[in-house]
């Protein structure tokens, strides 16, 4: 007979539950006590363990770029020193996120409910995005891009276009065309394709 799984952490339990919260109903949508009340917790614990609530959408993000920093990682393993294989393959992830994220980037949408200077979520969410970028910037040149900065720019635009558009216009919407688009991009810029 197997020993039951050890119950997760209060604060595990209440940023697992925040995020999941934030997503369906956005940050704005979602009180403390809601998030304390469904991850089987109470106000003070949450208080003691973030500080805010501020504090605790900052940790959510925070803890969704080091989940998609990973992803960097994964593809650098499965195409070693191949960075051009390393470019159609982030296309194809992204590809699969806009299939299954249907409510697209939770930094992204943070970014567009949060308007308030100094929130500590925008720290988070910039240097997310700068980082996103640099690496994306980093493979074009790797790949042998005639102007890396561009074509990273270039499908960074195509990504958040892409997932904005899948929010509002649905799998069958310009979205549908990111991988053709991305692709035609490379190769402009690369001279080559996959």
């Amino acid at each position: 007979m197997s020993e039951p799984c050890p119950k997760p952490r209060p604060r595990d339990r209440i940023i697992e539950t925040a995020a999941t919260l934030f997503r369906e109903h956005g940050i704005r949508g979602v009180g403390v006590d809601t998030i304390a009340e469904a991850a089987g917790s109470n106000k003070m614990t949450l208080y003691r363990h973030f500080g805010s609530k501020d504090e605790l959408v900052a940790e959510c993000l925070r803890l969704q770029a080091e989940q998609a920093a990973e992803k960097w990682v994964r593809l650098e393993r499965e195409h070693p020193d191949d960075p051009l294989g390393q470019l159609h393959g982030w296309i194809a992830l992204i590809a699969n996120c806009l299939e299954t994220e249907v409510r697209g980037c939770d930094l992204a949408n943070a970014a567009v409910e949060l308007h308030e200077q100094g929130h500590p979520a925008w720290a988070v969410i910039g240097a997310f995005k700068a980082e996103q970028l640099k690496k994306l910037a980093d493979i074009c040149r790797a790949a042998g891009a005639r102007d890396p900065d561009l074509l990273a720019d270039t499908l960074y635009l195509l990504v958040e276009g892409a997932r904005i558009s899948r929010q509002i216009n649905g799998a069958d919407g310009p979205s549908a065309v990111f991988v053709r688009a991305a692709q035609a991009a490379v190769a402009a810029a690369i001279g080559r394709s996959a």
